[in-house]
């Protein structure tokens, strides 16, 4: 018996998405973009991290509202299971061999966090000011994760169940506060707390995918990237990732 996503997504925090052709289509047609996009010095300059081993690539594909790159539309085994929304440019993540090295501007603890925890974290919590204090500024309704090249290195990393702890937290942090400050609050210290107890309680899952296939993320999930470890691969590992944002704020806490 087949698990339903709402199931995969309510236990474990994702759900991997079975191979898809209408997706390997798209998924063909993103690297040839992307890999435009990743010969581009102006993108280059924007994007290159870590010693030059990870291009972020935020909003960087050059997709429509429904995901369609090239006449090529995005359609997947997703649909009806997750909210239909206006799709911004899907970010395009391409982690190459070695990552991560240390920028000059790097703390030794920042980059330890990054090679030993996978630099994980909770999407839509932004650095504001000169003390780098979180807020939730992009409240997402959901992740979607599609691969773009067959490369096993360096995989999304997810804690299962995590999205209900970091849910149980901030239901404390935001107690009494209408949806509309929730993104005036510093919750740097109970985000921090959070994740601590995440890492004692929930299992890291690596989650290895190719072309075709797809992953939905809890939005409420703390998930990251591992480092490139050991194998023959030379090509980089690229993923693009849809982030929509809720509609309503309040749902960020409130929806399953």
């Amino acid at each position: 018996m087949v698990e339903r996503i709402e199931d995969a997504l309510s236990s474990r925090s994702h759900a991997v998405l079975p191979q898809d052709k209408q997706v390997l289509a798209w998924a063909m047609t993103a690297k040839a973009a992307g890999t435009k996009v990743l010969s581009d010095p102006a993108e280059q300059t924007k994007w290159l991290r870590h010693g030059k081993t990870w291009f972020v690539g935020v909003d960087a594909l050059p997709n429509d509202a429904d995901g369609a790159i090239d006449g090529v539309p995005l359609s997947g085994p997703w649909e009806g299971h997750v909210e239909a929304m206006p799709l911004h440019p899907a970010q395009l993540s391409v982690v190459f061999p070695g990552y991560p090295k240390q920028d000059p501007d790097e703390s030794d603890a920042a980059h330890r966090f990054r090679k030993e925890r996978c630099a994980a974290h909770l999407d839509g919590l932004l650095r504001v000011g000169p003390e780098n204090r979180r807020y939730l500024k992009e409240p997402h309704a959901w992740i979607l994760g599609l691969p773009l090249t067959d490369v096993p290195n360096a995989p999304l990393v997810v804690w299962e169940g995590s999205h209900e702890i970091i849910r149980e937290a901030f239901m404390v942090a935001f107690a009494g506060m209408p949806p509309s400050m929730w993104g005036e609050i510093d919750v740097t210290d109970i985000y921090k707390d959070a994740r601590r107890e995440v890492f004692e309680l929930c299992e890291p899952r690596e989650v290895k995918m190719v072309p075709g296939q797809s992953v939905i993320l809890h939005r409420l999930s703390i998930h990251g990237v591992a480092p490139w470890g050991k194998g023959l691969a030379t090509e980089p590992r690229m993923v693009a990732y849809f982030r929509p944002l809720m509609k309503e704020q309040k749902d960020w806490l409130r929806a399953p």
